[in-house]
This record gives C-alpha cells, structure tokens and sequence, in this order.
C-alpha cells in the first residue's frame, strides 16, 4: 500500500510536470522557441486565482477561469513584445530574452503581492478511501485533467483546421505562408494555449503545495521542460509520458533514496536518457538541411 501511495503521488506530481511541460512543447514544436519565462506564467495565474477567490469571493472554478483568461492575454502580450521582433534573430537572442522576460515578472510579482509566501488554499479536500489506501482528490482531479487536456491538444492539432496550420507551421514556416497560413496569428495562437495550460498548472501546483511566492514557478518549470526533452520536445505524447515518469521518478526518489538527492537523481536519469535517445523517448530524430 506504501508503494502505490508513492506511485499514486508521483503520478499527480508528474501530471502537473505534463500539463506544463505541454505548454513548453507547443511552443518550442511551432516557434521553436525555448519560453523560460513559462515557469513564472504558472506563478502568475497562481495569483490571480488567489486574489479571486480570496477577494473577489469567486468559487475556484472561475478564479482558475480568471486565471487562464489573464495568463492567454499575458502571454500574447509577451509573445508581441519581447519575441516576435526577434523571429529573425539568432536563439541566443531569444534565449536571453526569454530570461529577461521571466525576471521581469518575478519582480513585478513582488512589487504587486509581496515577497512574504502567501498560503493557498486548496481548491478541493478531502480524500477518497480505498481499503488502506488514501487518494486525495485534488490528486484524482489532478491527473484527470492532465489526460482530458493531452487528448485535447492531441485532437486539435490532428484533425481541426488551425491546429493543421500550426503542424505545418512547424515543418516550414516559409511553405506554410505560401499556402495562406498567417504565421504570425497561428504563433500567438500557440503562446496563449500554452499560457492558458500554464493557468491551469498554477492552480494545482498551488493546491499541493498550499503556499505561492514570486519564485514558485522557477523550479517546476525547470522540471517541466527536463520533463518535455526527457520525453521528445515537439511532441505532445511525449510531453505527457515524460512528465508522468518525471513525477514517479522524483516521488520515489523522496520515498526511498533522499529528499535532498531527489532533485539530482531526476537530472541525472535525463542525462542517462539523452545519451542513449538523444531525441527523447518518443521524439524523432530529424537531421538539419544544408
């Protein structure tokens, strides 16, 4: 029982890590762009689903809705500004940016709330009761989420019409606006799904851990994209499977190894990984055209 309780946890953990890490993965597959500034997205919507519910007396269904609205604007916004005059530039460019980008938000996070960590409170409780073993329902909630919104995103870019103009955007940006496709609509379109999954993210990843500060996003967007390359970036099954293993990983880490090598032995697995699939577990080599 000990051990699907840590199995059980891990997978939560490791849903939250996948409903990232999907943000991560649609953009970098249509942009190919790395958004480190998507791990303070989820820090973002952490707030403004507090602020809702706290002040504006709102149930969580629709602070987590306030949130999604105000982190879609948020990224479109971010998306406008900071990369879109930089399509053409070199990925260092970008890559600073986008740490720029995120500091920036880290600051104005603690200039608007405060650096103090402010208590969150779950957005459900309680636990269902199995013979020995308990199953909290923010974790059930949690990881239904993560499937409901994989096999979204998964019929979207399949069969709808945007989400075709998005595929093709991501084999060739140039052929793609040949046949019509306004790359530049179908990139923003990309940025606000990914933000409003980074919404969604905040909310849960608040609920676990029950405290938000300016910083709470650093570090599980960092294991987020660890989650989507560990899997195949550019790839949403891939994300998904990568995030779950990533959670299971880290929860069993903490169970059976240390809590403090957690961290390090989640890295270490990637590395193992990459030298043996370099592309991820479900990515595909593609070699680059001269």
């Amino acid at each position: 029982m000990e051990f699907l309780s840590y199995m059980i946890s891990g997978i939560s953990l490791g849903s939250v890590y996948a409903i990232i890490a999907l943000g991560y993965t649609m953009v970098y597959g249509i942009a190919k762009m790395l958004n480190f500034a998507h791990g303070d997205v989820i820090m973002v919507g952490g707030y403004v689903s507090l602020l809702a519910m706290s002040s504006l007396g709102l149930p969580w269904w629709a602070g987590a809705l306030l949130a999604m609205v105000v982190c879609t604007v948020l990224g479109v916004v971010i998306e406008g500004l900071a990369y879109k005059p930089l399509r053409a530039a070199p990925s260092l460019a970008v890559l600073i940016t986008a740490i720029g980008v995120s500091y920036f938000l880290q600051n104005a996070a603690q200039l608007l709330w405060g650096a103090s960590p402010k208590s969150y409170t779950p957005i459900i409780s309680g636990s269902l009761q199995f013979g020995g073993l308990s199953i909290s329902y923010i974790s059930l909630l949690t990881i239904v989420m993560c499937v409901v919104i994989m096999a979204a995103l998964t019929t979207f870019t399949s069969c709808s019409k945007t989400g075709k103009a998005m595929r093709a955007c991501s084999e060739d940006k140039g052929a793609a606006q040949l046949m019509g496709i306004n790359v530049n609509r179908t990139i923003s379109l990309t940025f606000a799904i990914g933000s409003g999954l980074a919404a969604i993210a905040g909310v849960l990843l608040c609920s676990f851990n029950t405290s938000l500060m300016p910083t709470t996003g650093s570090m599980p967007g960092i294991k987020a994209f660890t989650a989507a390359v560990f899997g195949g970036i550019g790839c949403i099954p891939g994300a998904f499977l990568g995030g779950i293993l990533l959670g299971i990983i880290e929860s069993m880490a903490k169970a059976y190894i240390s809590t403090q090598l957690a961290n390090s032995i989640v890295f270490a697995v990637l590395i193992i990984t990459l030298l043996v699939r370099p592309a991820g577990l479900l990515g595909k080599y593609v070699p680059e055209k001269v």
